[in-house]
């Protein structure tokens, strides 16, 4: 198979699909890999790095119209349409529910679209989000400490506070992988936290897992509604699998929301959990909105290239190698956690959570 790695043109994003050590891991099997001139420089691997792994270096359309399967991190850009085509796979997040266009260019392009946020383990979990949505949890809280700061317009607080001096509320909405990290983030920092969460079952896993260092709520509009009031810093971090993001926070609660406190929303490439979301850049990560700062970057990982990099290879690696080895079809037989990773195929929107975003004819994926 012939595997092209592009360069992520998405502002201020520096990561590559493929570190040096799977293209060598690839190559040895028989495969070839292109990669573009520079694409991993965001994150500090040059052209000879991949070229001494055993890649091929060359220009963009060489890399999207040779490949069999392209390998990224972020969803294609309008720029990068007319790269898709009816006999490519595409193995990136897609995050198809919050982008309307991408779905429509994904399904008239007839491009099998794969998406590492869909892709499911044996025991239902997300092998190839949980990498990024650790990145995630853990940097939305630095963003957030940042943006309390009183020259970034936050209420001049330090998160962990100091002796004599209380510490932030944290109060962080979903207890996934996301929320986890966030919290044991804000934890090791000293902050006051509280987590909210509509699963009992893994409110008390985390109790459990965190020694019980925190508050834990069982999540409504009401106790969202009560918590924000007090609370510093919000982390959303609310997932359902492949759909849009529930608006948890409506634009009523920011009113009662002390001035200079932080909303940082990690579902923003969902769509956000928040009424007043809209994506933002790490050039331009934040604005405001009665008085609360809102960080809502759709790449947050970028930030930190090197690591997600590096962590997000770790997990899709096996399954390029598998699709690589045994060709599209014998994969997804094979793996079915794999299959429902399929979002477009052969000109159909395979997944149903993206059919119901829009509005669109939703058909089971079949070989």
């Amino acid at each position: 198979m012939i595997v092209g790695v592009p360069k992520e043109i998405k502002p201020n994003e520096n990561r590559i699909g493929m570190v040096p050590s799977g293209v060598a891991e690839l190559t040895r099997r028989g495969h070839t890999v292109l990669v573009e001139i520079d694409a991993g420089v965001g994150s500090h691997f040059s052209n000879e790095d991949y070229r001494a792994a055993g890649a091929e270096i060359c220009d963009v359309d060489q890399v999207w119209h040779r490949a069999n399967m392209v390998v990224k991190v972020k969803e294609p850009l309008a720029q990068e349409y007319g790269y898709l085509r009816s006999d490519l796979i595409l193995f990136t997040y897609l995050h198809l529910a919050a982008d309307e266009a991408l779905t429509h260019a994904m399904i008239n392009s007839g491009v099998t679209g794969l998406a590492y946020e869909t892709v499911e383990a044996p025991d239902g979990s997300l092998p190839l989000l949980t990498p990024m949505s650790e990145v995630a949890g853990r940097m939305s809280i630095q963003a957030g400490a940042h943006f309390l700061e009183r020259h970034e317009g936050g209420r001049g607080i330090l998160l962990g506070g100091i002796p004599g001096v209380t510490p932030a509320n944290v109060l962080v909405i979903g207890g996934g992988v996301a929320g986890t990290h966030a919290a044991q983030m804000a934890l090791g920092l000293g902050a006051s936290v509280t987590l909210l969460d509509v699963n009992l079952d893994r409110l008390r896993e985390l109790d459990t897992m965190l020694h019980g260092r925190f508050v834990t709520r069982a999540s409504s509009a009401y106790t969202i509604a009560e918590e924000v009031q007090t609370a510093d810093l919000v982390i959303g971090a609310v997932l359902i699998k492949g759909a849009k993001a529930p608006k948890l926070i409506t634009r009523d609660m920011l009113k009662t929301m002390k001035k200079g406190s932080v909303l940082v929303d990690i579902a923003v490439d969902q769509g956000g959990c928040i009424e007043t979301t809209h994506p933002t850049t790490h050039a331009d990560p934040v604005f405001t909105v009665d008085g609360v700062l809102h960080y809502c970057v759709a790449n947050m990982p970028g930030a930190v290239p090197r690591s997600s990099t590096i962590g997000l290879a770790n997990a899709t690696i096996p399954y390029i190698i598998q699709l690589g080895s045994k060709g599209f079809k014998a994969a997804v037989q094979d793996d079915p956690g794999l299959a429902k990773g399929v979002n477009t195929y052969q000109g159909k929107l395979t997944y149903a959570a993206v059919a119901e975003a829009f509005s669109l004819t939703y058909q089971p994926f079949k070989l």
